[in-house]
C-alpha cells in the first residue's frame, strides 16, 4: 500500500498527498463498515500515517489596507503600478497579470486563458477606473491585440514587487497583493463565497480560507465596536 500511495502522490504538494490517502483511507472504512468486517485498512500503519499526515497551517502575512495604498501612491511608474492595482484590487496572480493582452480586456472584466485552475477561461473583476487606466496605456504604447501588455520575466515582476514593499518598510511578496485583496474584501463584509468564487476563483471554499488572515486582538475590537458600540 505504501508503494502504491507513493505512486499516486509523487511531486504533489503535500495538501494532495493528504487528500489522496484521506481519500483511500475513507474507501477501506466504507467497506469494512458495509460489508467485510474482517477486513484490515492498509492505510492505517504508523508509517502512512505519518507520510501522509497533514500539514502545517502557514498563516500568511496580511497587508493591510492603507500600506497596500501607500505602496501604490507611492509607485510613479505607470507600469509598475498597473502591476500592483491588477494583484491587489483584483486578486490576480502575478503569472496571470504578465500573461494580460489586450484581447483579454472586455467591457467590464479581464479574460484569463489557461488559468491555473485548468479551466478552459475565468473571468476577473477589477475597478472600471482600473480598467480604464490600463487600456489607456495599452492605447499608449500601441501594444497590439495579441501583445503581452507587461512583456517582463516573472523574476522581473518580483522583484519590483519587493523594492515596491521596501519604499515602506514591508516585505512583499506578489502573493501578499492577492492575499490582502481577499481579505480586504472578506473583512468589508463581502460573503465568502464571493471572495471564494469570485475574487480568488477558487474551487474550494476550505483553500479560501487559508488565504484570508488571522484576526488580531485590535481588529476584533474594532469590529465589535463598530457593530454595538
Amino acid at each position: 500500500m505504501l508503494g502504491f500511495l507513493l505512486s499516486l502522490t509523487k511531486d504533489n504538494k503535500q495538501a494532495t498527498k493528504r487528500n489522496r490517502y484521506s481519500v483511500l483511507a475513507s474507501f477501506y472504512n466504507f467497506s469494512i463498515n458495509t460489508g467485510l468486517p474482517a477486513l484490515t485498512n492498509p492505510c492505517n500503519t504508523a508509517v502512512i500515517k505519518k507520510i501522509f499526515k497533514r500539514p502545517l497551517t502557514i498563516q500568511w502575512q496580511i497587508v493591510d489596507k492603507e500600506t497596500v495604498d501607500e505602496i501604490i501612491f507611492r509607485t510613479m511608474n505607470i507600469r509598475n503600478r498597473l502591476i500592483l492595482e491588477l494583484m491587489a484590487r483584483g486578486g490576480m496572480r502575478v503569472g496571470e497579470v504578465l500573461n494580460l493582452m489586450p484581447v483579454d480586456i472586455q467591457e467590464r472584466s479581464l479574460a484569463i486563458q489557461n488559468p491555473k485552475s485548468g479551466r478552459t477561461g475565468e473571468i476577473v473583476y477589477v475597478p472600471r477606473k482600473l480598467l480604464v487606466r490600463l487600456n489607456d496605456y495599452v492605447r499608449i504604447n500601441k501594444i497590439g491585440l495579441s501583445d503581452r501588455i507587461f512583456p517582463i520575466s516573472y523574476v522581473a515582476a518580483w522583484s519590483m514587487v519587493k523594492k515596491a514593499g521596501n519604499m515602506v518598510a514591508v516585505e512583499l511578496r506578489p502573493h501578499d497583493l492577492r492575499r490582502h485583496a481577499a481579505t480586504f474584501a472578506s473583512r468589508s463584509g463581502t460573503p465568502l463565497e464571493i471572495v471564494s468564487k469570485v475574487i480568488l476563483r477558487h474551487a474550494d471554499l476550505s483553500t479560501t480560507q487559508r488565504y484570508l488572515g488571522k484576526v488580531n486582538d485590535s481588529e476584533a475590537i474594532r469590529w465589535i465596536e463598530t457593530l454595538y458600540g
